[in-house]
């Protein structure tokens, strides 16, 4: 979904003669737009995750949940599982949504591509979701916001080059590497936040010492 936001502003927003120079800023403000809002998400799920989170023993559980859900979502974009499609549901078909996007992807004003890159960091997506679950784990609006947004820095470089190559970035072999390589991480990332929560669980103490 959000590749397709990409090429979608980027066809409909700017002109090929526009100055490579403007382009970078276009596409550095839509992705402003969207780690905006995955601050935002982070810091709220941190400030829930304060409220219910009250002793290691949820928190810990929690962490198992998470990590355990992101080696299913690496095995899922290897292809070898359905369990990214079974849980992102589109808000593409609703009519609110369809208006507000037709106004900005139709507007070429500077914050026009902040915005846009805000309503896309709102559209769910499995990645946001285990992301927002391990902001909830904090117990801390700050370090939530914190978690959310590193989130949102890794996948900027992406973001920018499918943005300005996007004719290299579409290579069917391309795609194919990129995609193997972030599943790996997923799943190295899920092992390690199941493991974060085998010591909040049994052994309080040590995850201190260990996870932090």
């Amino acid at each position: 979904m959000c590749g397709g936001f990409v090429i979608a502003y980027t066809a409909a927003k700017i002109e090929p003669a526009t100055p490579r120079g403007r382009q970078f800023v276009y596409h550095l403000a839509y992705n402003l737009g969207r780690i905006s809002s995955y601050a935002l998400i982070g810091a709220l799920f941190g400030f829930l995750g304060g409220i219910l989170l009250i002793s290691p023993l949820t928190q810990g559980i929690l962490y198992l949940a998470v990590g355990i859900f992101m080696v299913l979502m690496g095995f899922s974009l290897l292809g070898n599982l359905k369990f990214l499609n079974s849980i992102e549901v589109s808000l593409t078909r609703y009519s609110f949504f369809k208006r507000l996007f037709s106004k900005l992807i139709h507007s070429k004003s500077m914050p026009s591509f902040f915005f846009l890159g805000m309503l896309n960091g709102f559209l769910p997506c499995g990645l946001v979701y285990f992301f927002a679950a391990s902001a909830a784990a904090t117990a801390s609006p700050f370090w939530g916001a914190v978690v959310m947004i590193i989130f949102g820095l890794s996948t900027v470089p992406v973001m920018l080059g499918l943005g300005t190559v996007a004719g290299f970035l579409k290579s069917s072999r391309f795609r194919t590497v990129m995609i193997k390589l972030a599943s790996v991480v997923i799943v190295l990332y899920g092992i390690y936040i199941v493991y974060k929560g085998y010591w909040f669980i049994f052994d309080p103490a040590a995850s201190i010492h260990t996870c932090h």
